[in-house]
C-alpha cells in the first residue's frame, strides 16, 4: 500500500502514538535519540537467508505476489530516500525514540504487538475458545506468510540496509527491501479488522502505518522499503482473509440437542445460555483431515457406576485442594475477560521468545506452528464436546445425588465437558514447542500437565476430560511437527 506522500511530520506521528497509549517510558530500554545508540531491537543478530524458501500456510508460494525492484542505487528515488533519513536524524527527540521502541520491541517477534492486540480483543468479547484459537492462528499465519514472502524478495533484490545515518533500532542482518515490520503490520492489521469488525479498521490501519513509519524514523529502513512492505502485506492480508471466509466458521447451528439434563449438558442451574460454537468441529482444519479425525470414545454415561465414581472424585479433589492447586486453577482459568486458554499459551510463547531471541523468521515460524496446533486442537475438542454433550461436574454431581449443593471453584463455561479444551490446547502446543526447543521439553510438558489438571482442580471438568484431551492434543501436535520437519526451516541454534 504505497502512500502518495512521504512521512508525516515527526511531531504528529509521535502525538498519535501517545494519544493511543502506545509509547513506553521504561528508561532502562531507552537509547540516546540524538546520537543514534542502537536500542534493544528484534532478534536480528543473525541473517536467515533461506527463509524466503520456507513453506507457506495460505500463500501458494513466497512469490505469489510480485514485488517490483527497489530504486536503483544512485537514482533520484534512492537519493530522496537517503535525504529523508538525514532530515529525520536532525529532528530526533526522546519521544521519537520511545515511539520507535514501541514498534521495535525488546527481542519479541515483529508480530508481537499484533498478537497482543488480538489477546486484548478476545478478552473483551464473550467467551468462545474455539473462535479465539481460530483468530490467533489467522493472525499468526498472516504474519508468518508475510515474513516468508518478504524474505523471498529481500534476497532476490539484496538491497543493503541504510548506512547514511545512525539507526536507533536494530536494522537486522538481512537485506532491507521490502521491510518486514511494514509487511507484517499491514497483513495482520487487515486480518484483525476482519476478525474484529467492532474495532475501528481505520485505527488498525493507522497502527500498521505507524509500525512502518517507525523503521524510517529509526533510520533502520528507507521509505521505499516500507512502502514495498505495506503493498506486499496488503496482498497477504487479503489472501488470509479470503481463506478465513471459506473455512465454514459462519455455519449456523440447527438448534438440535440429543436430550436434556441430567443425561446431557445444559447450562448450570439458574443460568440460561446457548451452547458456544456447536458447529466448530466442522470448521476447516489446518493439519487434521477433519475435526473428528481423533474423536475419542464416549465418556461414562450419567448414572453409571463409572460416572458416579468420577463425581465423587471431583468432590473429594475440591475438598482437599492444596494452595498450589488452587493457584493453578485460577491462573489457567481462562474465563470471561481473559484471552482464554490459547491466549494464555500465546503469552507464554511470546515471553519465551523474548528471552531466547531467535531470528525474526524463526520467531514467526514458532508463532504460526504453535497457533495452528492450537486452532486444530480447538476444533478437535469442540467436535468431541458436541458429539457426546457430556454434562459438566456441577450438574452431574448435583443431579447424581453425590452432593446436591456442590459448586465448582471457578465458573463453569457454557459448553459440554468432554473433552477439555484446555487440555487439548495444552497437549498440542506442548508437543510442538518441545520439538522446536527440546532443551526445555520438561518445562513445556509440566506446564501442559498443570493446565490440564487445573480444570478438575477448578471443578469444571472430569479427570477423564483432561487425560483424553492431552492425548488428542498430542496427536495434533505430532501432525504439526510432521509439517515442521518439511517446511524448509533449519533448527534453531
Amino acid at each position: 500500500m504505497p502512500r502518495t506522500s512521504r512521512l508525516r511530520p515527526v511531531a504528529l506521528i509521535v502525538a498519535l502514538a501517545l494519544l493511543a497509549g502506545a509509547c513506553g517510558s521504561d528508561d532502562k530500554k531507552s537509547s540516546d535519540a540524538t546520537t543514534g545508540t542502537t536500542a534493544a531491537g528484534t532478534n536480528a543478530a543473525k541473517a536467515e537467508p533461506t527463509a524466503g524458501e520456507w513453506k507457506t500456510w495460505v500463500l501458494t508460494s513466497a512469490d505469489q505476489f510480485e514485488v517490483p525492484p527497489p530504486p536503483a542505487s544512485g537514482s533520484p528515488e534512492d537519493k530522496a530516500d537517503d535525504a529523508e533519513l538525514k532530515k529525520l536524524v536532525a529532528e530526533r527527540t526522546p519521544e521519537v525514540a520511545d515511539f520507535v521502541r514501541k514498534w521495535s520491541g525488546d527481542g519479541e517477534p515483529v508480530s508481537a504487538p499484533w498478537m497482543t492486540a488480538a489477546l486484548e480483543f478476545i478478552a473483551a468479547r464473550e467467551k468462545d475458545p474455539a473462535a479465539s484459537s481460530r483468530a490467533y492462528a489467522l493472525v499468526a499465519v498472516a504474519a508468518y506468510d508475510a515474513m516468508v514472502a518478504t524474505w523471498h524478495y529481500k534476497y532476490k533484490y539484496n538491497r543493503k540496509t541504510p548506512d547514511v545515518v545512525d539507526a536507533i533500532a536494530e536494522p537486522g542482518a538481512d537485506p532491507s527491501y521490502p521491510n518486514e515490520h511494514a509487511a507484517i503490520g499491514q497483513a495482520t492489521s487487515q486480518v484483525l479488522a476482519y476478525l474484529f469488525p467492532e474495532r475501528p479498521a481505520l485505527r488498525l490501519q493507522e497502527d500498521a502505518d505507524q509500525a512502518a513509519d517507525s523503521r524510517v524514523l529509526a533510520g533502520a529502513a528507507r521509505r521505499s522499503d516500507v512502502d514495498a512492505g505495506l503493498a506486499l502485506g496488503k496482498q497477504v492480508g487479503d489472501a488470509v482473509i479470503a481463506f478465513a471466509k471459506a473455512d465454514g466458521s459462519d455455519k449456523p447451528w440447527d438448534g438440535k440437542r440429543p436430550g436434556g439434563r441430567p443425561r446431557y449438558w445444559e447450562p448450570p442451574t439458574g443460568k440460561v445460555a446457548n451452547p458456544v460454537s456447536p458447529t466448530a468441529g466442522s470448521w476447516k482444519t489446518w493439519v487434521m483431515t477433519s475435526g473428528d479425525q481423533f474423536r475419542p470414545p464416549a465418556p461414562p454415561v450419567f448414572g453409571t457406576p463409572e460416572f458416579t465414581a468420577a463425581a465423587q472424585e471431583v468432590v473429594k479433589a475440591k475438598a482437599n485442594l492444596t494452595e498450589e492447586q488452587r493457584r493453578a486453577a485460577v491462573y489457567w482459568a481462562g474465563g470471561q475477560g481473559t484471552p482464554l486458554p490459547a491466549g494464555i499459551w500465546n503469552e507464554v510463547t511470546i515471553a519465551y521468545l523474548r528471552d531466547l531471541k531467535p531470528t525474526e523468521p524463526q520467531a514467526e515460524r514458532v508463532m504460526a506452528l504453535a497457533n495452528v496446533a492450537m486452532a486444530d486442537a480447538g476444533l478437535a475438542a469442540w467436535d468431541t464436546k458436541y458429539a457426546y454433550w457430556d454434562p459438566r461436574p456441577d450438574n452431574g454431581i448435583q443431579d447424581s445425588g453425590v452432593d446436591p449443593t456442590w459448586t465448582p471453584l471457578i465458573d463453569t463455561p457454557f459448553f459440554p465437558s468432554y473433552i477439555s479444551g484446555h487440555a487439548t490446547y495444552s497437549g498440542a502446543i506442548a508437543e510442538v514447542l518441545s520439538f522446536i526447543f527440546p532443551a526445555d521439553e520438561k518445562d513445556f510438558r509440566a506446564k501442559a500437565l498443570e493446565a490440564s489438571n487445573s480444570r478438575s482442580w477448578g471443578g469444571i471438568h472430569w479427570p477423564l476430560d483432561s487425560t483424553v484431551g492431552l492425548e488428542v492434543g498430542a496427536k495434533i501436535g505430532k501432525l504439526v511437527i510432521d509439517h515442521a520437519r518439511t517446511d524448509g526451516a533449519p533448527k534453531i541454534t
